[in-house]
């Protein structure tokens, strides 16, 4: 099943949010998630980019473990 454009779009958006939480620090990560934001707005559905809304909402409510912030620390 191939995906579309406008999916296609979404489960990038998706990925870099994911990539940012994992590599950036809290306040980072939380700039990095409204300016994809931002952008993704123009581009995507509006179901689309309330689905997205809702993905970047959980993963700025969820901890990095401790081991990934001291990592992320360490490369400052």
């Amino acid at each position: 099943m191939e995906l579309t454009l406008d999916a296609q779009i979404l489960q990038a958006c998706k990925e870099l949010i994911d990539d940012a939480k994992m590599c950036c620090a809290d306040l980072v990560f939380k700039e990095v998630c409204l300016e994809i934001l931002s952008r993704a707005s123009h581009v995507l559905t509006n179901n689309q980019f309330k689905q997205l809304i809702a993905y970047a909402a959980e993963r700025m409510e969820e901890k990095v473990p401790f081991e990934a912030q001291e990592e992320v620390a360490m490369h400052r």
